[in-house]
């Protein structure tokens, strides 16, 4: 059911991202295009790592990761950056299919964190991370630094000349 993503997968997971991003209320937000997420999944030096979960031979759904650091435990983790299922295929164990291959990916590499976020208004998913033993992080503050804010931090120009 959970396989590791092919070069040939891009366009799927580019297609589900896309359904992720409009699920999630924001669907101008996803702009990857297929180069720059085959780049980052199977060029010289992967930046992310992606699994996908099938049924009956097609897919239904992804995970894509990235290895994270800790300096408190001195390892690596996981970062679940995506996680999405399509509508007709959940309720059928694929979520919980990939979270559960990630957390062997963890063990097995003796990674100590996989850590994701989910949007606060999420409520089933929300119940359903609780629901296999995930904590939330309640302390914490996701801060983002992008567009005008980012460049002047980093004293450039903006890449549109603004």
């Amino acid at each position: 059911m959970i396989r590791e993503a092919l070069p040939d997968d891009v366009p799927v997971i580019l297609a589900m991202i896309g359904e992720l991003a409009a699920y999630e209320r924001v669907p101008e937000a996803a702009r990857a295009t297929e180069p720059q997420l085959k780049e980052a999944l199977f060029g010289p030096q992967p930046a992310a790592f992606a699994l996908i979960a099938e049924d009956a031979g097609e897919p239904v759904g992804f995970a894509l990761w990235f290895r994270n650091f800790s300096t408190w435990t001195g390892t690596h983790g996981v970062y679940l950056e995506d996680l999405y299922v399509r509508p007709a295929a959940r309720g059928g164990g694929h979520g919980k299919a990939l979270l559960a291959t990630l957390a062997q990916i963890c063990v097995t590499r003796g990674y100590e964190r996989f850590e994701w976020s989910v949007l606060d208004w999420n409520e089933p998913t929300i119940g359903f991370y609780r629901s296999i033993g995930a904590e939330p992080m309640d302390e914490w503050t996701v801060f983002r630094l992008t567009g005008d804010a980012l460049y002047s931090l980093s004293g450039a120009a903006p890449a549109n000349g603004a």
